[in-house]
C-alpha cells in the first residue's frame, strides 16, 4: 500500500466554497489510483479552507503527472460552484507535487490538472501528457472564440454581454459588488440635484464644481485652479494622462503655416523659430487622425468637431508652452492661427478645442485601443493557444486577470447604443469607433516597444518628462524579469522556433488583433530568444504599466470638465476677436453631458478592490526555484523604483505618481 497526503485549497473570495461532492483520481507514471471521495465529518471545501486528506493506493504510482477532480451531486443539496486554488500531494518518497487550478467548477464535471512544472510541448514525451495538452487546447478553442464587432476593429471575444462570461473570466464577488456600489451613490446624488437631467449650458465656470467628486486630490484641485494657464496646458503633454503624443518638430509642416513673426514674441530674446527648431526646442501635437469624422446630436443639439494642430516651445525656464494653434488640418482665411497674444477668450477657446481633441486621442486610442483592446487580444490568444502547463501561460496569466470582464463592461458603457459614446460624445458611437479603426491601421510593433517610441518621437532627452523616466524604469525591471524566465525555459533559439504552441499564439495575435496587416511590423513567428523576450515584455508592459499611465489619473485630470471636454456645441472659431465668456460657456458640454461623462470616469477610475500590485503573484503557477527567485527579484526592483519616485515627488510642485509600482496593477481590471 502507498499513502498519499492530499491538501485541497479552496478560494478565499465569497461563495468560493461548495457543498457538492468532490472526488480525486491520481495519475502517475506507474499507475492510476481509484477515484476516491474526499470527505471529512463536517464541512468540506469551505471558502478559504485548506482541507487535508489521505489517499491509499494499492501500489506506488511513480512520478505524479495528472490529477482529476470530480465534482458531483451531494445528497439533497442544490448544485453550487466551487473555486479550487490548488491541490498539493505528498508522495511516499517524500516529494511534494503541486497542481495549480485557480479556476471555477460550475457544474457536475471532471477537471484534469497537470503537475505544475512548466513544460513546452517538446518537453512532454508521455502520450498521456501530449493528449492532455491537446485536449485542453481543443476545449478552450471551442469555448473561447473570436468575434468581429466592427469592420477594421480588433477581433475580440465572442461574448454578447457580461452575463454570458465564463466564471473564470468574471470579477470576484468583492470586485463586482464594489464596482457597482461606486456608481450608484454618485449617480443618485446627481439625479437628486437635478443635474443629470439638465440640458442647459453651465452659467458660470465656478458652477462646474457642483459636480466635482467629494474625494478631491492634490492633482484634481490643481487642475481646477490652473487649467487655463499655458504652462499647465503644456505640462499635460509630458505628465498628464496622454503623455505619448508629443513629437519634436524639425520643420514646420506646410499645412500649418506658422511664420517667424507670429511666434517670435513667445520664444524669448536672442533667438528665432529656425534657431529653436535646430536646437530641438519646438514640439508638435498633431490631431490629423480625427479629421473629417462626422458628429451627432446630443440632447437635441448638433455637436461640432475639429482636428487641430498645436505648436509648442520648450523654454529655458523648463516649461513646455503652446505658441500657435490651428483648428483644422487645412489652412485658409477662415482658419486663423491662434496665438498667446490673441484675446483671452479666443486663446482659451483654441486651447480648449485642443483639449477636446485630446479627449478622443486619449480615450479612443491611448486608453481603450492601445491598452484594453490589445490586451484582450493578447489574453484571448493565450487562452486559445497555450495550455496551463506552458511556461508562457504561467508567465502571462497574472497579467490577464479580469481584463475580459472589464472590457465587456467597457463595451457596454462606451460602444453600445445608449452608452457614453452615444450620449456624451460629439462623435457618437460610429465616430468613436472610427477613431480606433484609423489608429489600429497605423499601429506598429515598433510603437509598442517603449524605448523605441521615445527615440522615434524625438523626446528621449526632454527634461521634466517624468512619465518617460518612470516608464523606462518599470520597463527595465520587467524586461530583466522576462529575460531571466525566458532564458531558463528556452536555452537556445531553436527551442523558440520549435515551440509550435508559442508560434500559434503569436500568429493568432497578428491575424485577429492586427487583422493580418503586414505593414504593422508585428511578427507572425519568433525565431530567437531576444525576439521572444521583446515580445513578452511588450505584452506584460501593455497589460500593466502602460494602462496605469493612461488610466490612473483619469478622474483627476477630467473632473474639471473644461480641461477635457467630450463634446463641443459650437463650430470651431473662424475669426479672431469674437469669443466671449458667454460663447465659451455655450461651446462647452451642457450640464447633462458633463454629468454622464463624469459618472463614467468616476466608476472606471476608482482604486480597485481585489487589486494585485505589479510583481505580486499570490497564485502559485511557477514551482521551480529559478522563476520563483526571479519573481522576488522583480518585487525588490519595483520597490526601489517606488522609493525613487516618492523621493523625487517630494521636490515637485505637481507630483507624478501614476507609474509608481505600488499603484500599478498586474493586469487591466478597471
Amino acid at each position: 500500500m502507498a499513502t498519499y497526503k492530499v491538501k485541497v485549497a479552496t478560494g478565499t473570495d465569497l461563495l468560493s466554497g461548495t457543498t457538492d461532492s468532490i472526488s480525486l483520481t491520481i495519475v502517475g507514471t506507474q499507475g492510476e489510483s481509484h477515484k476516491q471521495l474526499l470527505n471529512h465529518f463536517g464541512r468540506d471545501f469551505a471558502t478559504g479552507a485548506v482541507d487535508e486528506y489521505t489517499v491509499q493506493c494499492q501500489q506506488d504510482l511513480g512520478e505524479l503527472i495528472i490529477i482529476r477532480l470530480h465534482k458531483e451531486r451531494y445528497s439533497f443539496f442544490p448544485k453550487n460552484s466551487w473555486y479550487c486554488n490548488y491541490v498539493q500531494i505528498s508522495a511516499p518518497n517524500g516529494h511534494t507535487y503541486h497542481f495549480p487550478a485557480y479556476q471555477w467548477m460550475d457544474g457536475y464535471e471532471t477537471l484534469a490538472l497537470r503537475e505544475a512544472t512548466g513544460k513546452t510541448r517538446a518537453d512532454d514525451k508521455l502520450p498521456i501528457l501530449l493528449e492532455h495538452r491537446q485536449e485542453e487546447i481543443r476545449a478552450k478553442q471551442d469555448f473561447y472564440q473570436w468575434n468581429g464587432y466592427i469592420p477594421g476593429f480588433p477581433i475580440l471575444i465572442n461574448i454578447k454581454a457580461t452575463k454570458f462570461l465564463n466564471s473564470n473570466l468574471r470579477y470576484s464577488f468583492l470586485k463586482t459588488a464594489s464596482f457597482f456600489m461606486r456608481l450608484g451613490p454618485m449617480a443618485l446624488g446627481l439625479k437628486l440635484r437635478g443635474l443629470v437631467d439638465c440640458e442647459r449650458s453651465w452659467k458660470r465656470l465656478k458652477d462646474i464644481k457642483k459636480v466635482f467628486p467629494s474625494n478631491k486630490s492634490v492633482i484634481s484641485e490643481y487642475v481646477a485652479e490652473h487649467w487655463a494657464e499655458d504652462s499647465f496646458f503644456g505640462y499635460q503633454y509630458l505628465n498628464g494622462i496622454n503623455p505619448g503624443l508629443l513629437r519634436r518638430c524639425t520643420r514646420i509642416p506646410d499645412k500649418f503655416p506658422v511664420t517667424e513673426d507670429m511666434v517670435a514674441p513667445f520664444l524669448g530674446e536672442g533667438t528665432c523659430l529656425q534657431a529653436e527648431l535646430e536646437k530641438g526646442n519646438i514640439y508638435l501635437a498633431d490631431y490629423r487622425i480625427l479629421e473629417g469624422i462626422p458628429t451627432v446630436e446630443l440632447n437635441g443639439q448638433k455637436q461640432h468637431h475639429c482636428a487641430p494642430v498645436c505648436l509648442l516651445h520648450f523654454g529655458p525656464e523648463g516649461n513646455m508652452m503652446p505658441i500657435a494653434i490651428q483648428l483644422s488640418q487645412t489652412p485658409g482665411p477662415d482658419c486663423p492661427i491662434f496665438l498667446p497674444s490673441d484675446s483671452e477668450w479666443d486663446w482659451l477657446l483654441a486651447k480648449t478645442w485642443v483639449r477636446y481633441a485630446e479627449f478622443y486621442c486619449h480615450e479612443a486610442i491611448s486608453h481603450l485601443l492601445e491598452t484594453h483592446l490589445i490586451a484582450e487580444a493578447f489574453c484571448l490568444a493565450m487562452l486559445r493557444q497555450l495550455p496551463m502547463c506552458h511556461p508562457l501561460y504561467k508567465l502571462l496569466v497574472p497579467h490577464t486577470r479580469y481584463t475580459i470582464q472589464i472590457n465587456s463592461i467597457g463595451r457596454a458603457l462606451l460602444l453600445n447604443e445608449g452608452g457614453l459614446s452615444a450620449r456624451a460624445m460629439s462623435l457618437g458611437l460610429e465616430g468613436f469607433a472610427e477613431v480606433m479603426v484609423r489608429a489600429l491601421s497605423e499601429t506598429t510593433y515598433d510603437s509598442l516597444y517603449l524605448p523605441n517610441d521615445f527615440v522615434e518621437r524625438g523626446v528621449q532627452n526632454l527634461p521634466g518628462y517624468y512619465y518617460r523616466d518612470d516608464s523606462l524604469a518599470v520597463w527595465d525591471a520587467l524586461e530583466r524579469y522576462v529575460t531571466e524566465i525566458i532564458t531558463y525555459y528556452y536555452p537556445c533559439d531553436a527551442a523558440v522556433e520549435g515551440d509550435l504552441e508559442l508560434q500559434s499564439w503569436v500568429r493568432e495575435i497578428f491575424k485577429e488583433c492586427l487583422l493580418g496587416r503586414e505593414s504593422s511590423g508585428f511578427p507572425t513567428c519568433l525565431r530567437t530568444v531576444p525576439e521572444l523576450i521583446r515580445y513578452v515584455t511588450i505584452v506584460i508592459y501593455t497589460c500593466s504599466a502602460k494602462h496605469a499611465a493612461v488610466n490612473t489619473g483619469q478622474l483627476e485630470f477630467t473632473a474639471w470638465m473644461p480641461n477635457f471636454p467630450s463634446s463641443m456645441r459650437n463650430p470651431p472659431i473662424r475669426a479672431k476677436g469674437l469669443t466671449t465668456l458667454e460663447t465659451f460657456m455655450d461651446t462647452l458640454p451642457d450640464v447633462k453631458t458633463t454629468c454622464i461623462t463624469l459618472l463614467v470616469f468616476w466608476t472606471l477610475s476608482q482604486e480597485p478592490d481585489d487589486k494585485r500590485r505589479l510583481g505580486h503573484f499570490p497564485d502559485i503557477h511557477f514551482v521551480e526555484e529559478v522563476p520563483r527567485r526571479s519573481m522576488e527579484t522583480l518585487r525588490q526592483r519595483l520597490a526601489q523604483i517606488s522609493h525613487n519616485i516618492r523621493q523625487r515627488n517630494k521636490c515637485l510642485p505637481i507630483p507624478y505618481y501614476y507609474l509608481d509600482p505600488v499603484l500599478i496593477e498586474n493586469s487591466i481590471s478597471i
